[in-house]
């Protein structure tokens, strides 16, 4: 399976298997909702703290999943190779390819060189 990192997609290994994740619009929004922020400029400072509560990890993970188009996985049982630490690994690089890439892009758009 292969991720397109241009449209915010990663591969990971979930409970032995391989799944895409991708934070769409709707997944996005899943997160506002379930993480009781307004709006993506919250959504982006609350995560660029650098700090992860397992409820922002199962949040993350579960719209990434539904995102990705996989709707199989219990996520309150997630596992991956590495425990906990590699779980954080796969938020924290998929919530880089949808927060980070958009800001290179917009950067990369006002200041053309």
């Amino acid at each position: 399976m292969q991720a397109n990192r241009r449209r915010g997609e990663i591969v990971a290994t979930l409970n032995g298997h391989e799944c895409k994740l991708c934070l769409t619009l709707g997944a996005l929004a899943e997160l506002e909702g379930a993480l009781g922020v307004g709006d993506l400029v919250a959504l982006g400072e609350r995560f660029g703290t650098g700090r992860l509560s397992a409820r922002d990890m199962m949040a993350v993970l579960s719209a990434g999943l539904r995102g990705g188009g996989t709707l199989s996985i219990d996520v309150e049982n997630i596992s991956a190779d590495g425990g906990i630490g590699e779980l954080a690994r796969i938020v924290a690089d998929l919530l880089a390819v949808t927060f980070l890439q958009s800001a290179v892009s917009e950067a990369s758009a006002q200041n053309p060189t």
